[in-house]
């Protein structure tokens, strides 16, 4: 088995509007890259918002009672929470420059996925512009994908992907919030071990792992490479949604 990943060079600032497959499409035949079935491109989440016009200025925020007070607990601009809170179901925990919500989308993260790095508007002060992220990632991955298989005529997987950190581990690292055409989540229940034991609980969250895998070329600063190119993804291709991998509320531990 291989797994190759190679990063699209050269990609652009994107700006509102911007069609991303069309970037991609471009980018890959410059580069060579001749997809078939079964491969997948990986997006950095902050493209995909940035193409939908996700960006927001602070300036424009009226912050709620409710905003003032996490603010006063998290030391965070009461602005920036409002948009948090607009942006999340639930505020699970607040302390000091820390606030973890479960998003719109059901995920748990730090800040609704808020971002303000590598962001600018063109108006305003540069330090009041955020970005919020895709309003549907499994809508965008699938619109990138159409376009996408039906200019290479081949069955293609889109993965869209954000830093998170991790409830057991420092750090950050690359976790699916979006996908088209590949499975999040699968399940070896009932598959027979190198031994003939039948497994009786493993399912394997395969969208996460390409996305960190994906995410050590992305890099999380100036590296300018936010589409991976993967061949050779070992599970086969089938519809899916990110609900696959949320775990329901009753089965939350830490909640």
């Amino acid at each position: 088995m291989k797994l190759t990943l190679q990063t699209l060079d050269e990609f652009p600032m994107i700006k509102p509007g911007d069609n991303l497959a069309e970037i991609i499409i471009s980018k890959s035949r410059k580069q060579g890259i001749v997809p078939i079935d079964g491969d997948v491109f990986v997006l950095a989440q902050k493209i995909v918002s940035k193409a939908e016009g996700r960006l927001v200025n602070l300036a424009t925020v009226v912050p709620s009672t409710k905003a003032y007070e996490i603010a006063e607990i998290t030391k965070k601009d009461p602005r920036f929470v409002e948009m948090v809170l607009r942006e999340s179901r639930e505020v699970i925990r607040t302390a000091y420059n820390t606030l973890i919500v479960q998003h719109k989308k059901g995920f748990i993260c730090a800040n609704a996925g808020i971002d303000h790095s590598n962001v600018k508007g063109d108006w305003g002060n540069e330090l009041d512009w955020i970005l919020l992220l895709p309003e549907d990632p499994d809508h965008s991955a699938q619109l990138i994908r159409q376009k996408l298989e039906h200019v290479f005529k081949c069955s293609l997987g889109v993965l869209i992907i954000d830093s998170h950190g991790r409830a057991w581990r420092n750090g950050t690292e690359g976790t699916c919030i979006g996908l088209a055409g590949l499975p999040a989540l699968v399940d070896l229940r009932g598959k027979e071990d190198l031994f003939g034991f039948k497994l009786k609980i493993t399912q394997v969250a395969a969208a996460d792992e390409l996305a960190a895998a994906a995410s050590l070329l992305m890099g999380q600063a100036s590296e300018g490479t936010p589409v991976v190119f993967a061949h050779g993804f070992p599970y086969e291709l089938r519809e899916s949604s990110l609900d696959e991998l949320i775990r329901p509320k009753e089965m939350d531990l830490f909640r």
